[in-house]
């Protein structure tokens, strides 16, 4: 996990755990993944037809943001950190759904968001009764903090549209299937680049297998 530091730092996960969010895109490696502390929110569906989805998203930003303003304005001690990129956590009953696009209702999903371990139940309560009297946003309620480790991972980075992982996710599995692991957890993308702000070509999307020898 990022500990807290001093007021004049500022926590971030990208630059303090860089071989995480910054894997090759060549080729793909082994990683060792510590316990760290989500914001989290549930959905099923396929991501680009789920109506949901988006709202969603919007929700686990805006507490983010929340919270983030709040720590930084504490007269007590004040702590900043650059909000994380978000991760999306994909899983099936039958994972062979991912295949075919037909059966995107199968699709399990968690979008997260990781938070520094200032961000205890009682801040999480505090920024999501601060950001309800603001905004009030769809799915409020449906928002948890939870610790989650993943251990040991498989990752690469793709380069591209999310529309073309799929070359890559096999080259990822083809990589630890062939030095005896095997799959010991959920999918992980985390979603590096801003789709608003990066054309599709030249986004950056983590893509992440925990593992464990069969």
């Amino acid at each position: 996990m990022i500990k807290t530091k001093a007021p004049s730092e500022k926590a971030d996960f990208k630059k303090d755990f860089k071989t995480l969010f910054a894997p090759p895109a060549k080729a793909p490696v082994l990683v060792e993944v510590p316990e760290f502390t989500y914001i989290m929110i549930d959905g099923r569906g396929h991501p680009g037809k789920a109506p949901d989805f988006a709202a969603k998203i919007g929700l686990l930003y805006g507490l983010a943001y929340t919270i983030k303003f709040a720590l930084k304005k504490d007269v007590r001690q004040p702590f900043d950190f650059a909000v994380p990129p978000m991760s999306g956590f994909y899983c099936a009953d039958d994972p062979s759904c991912y295949t075919d696009e037909s059966r995107g209702d199968e699709w399990k999903w968690t979008l997260a968001i990781p938070f520094p371990d200032r961000v205890t139940p009682a801040v999480f309560e505090n920024g999501r009764r601060a950001l309800g009297e603001k905004k009030n946003p769809a799915h409020l309620d449906k928002a948890y903090l939870k610790k989650y480790h993943e251990g040991l991972s498989a990752q690469i980075m793709h380069l591209g549209p999310y529309s073309e992982e799929t070359p890559t996710i096999q080259r990822l599995h083809a990589f630890f299937l062939e030095q005896g692991y095997k799959f010991a957890g959920p999918h992980h993308e985390i979603y590096v680049g801003d789709p608003r702000r990066t054309a599709p070509a030249k986004l950056k999307t983590v893509l992440r297998q925990p593992v464990r020898k069969k």
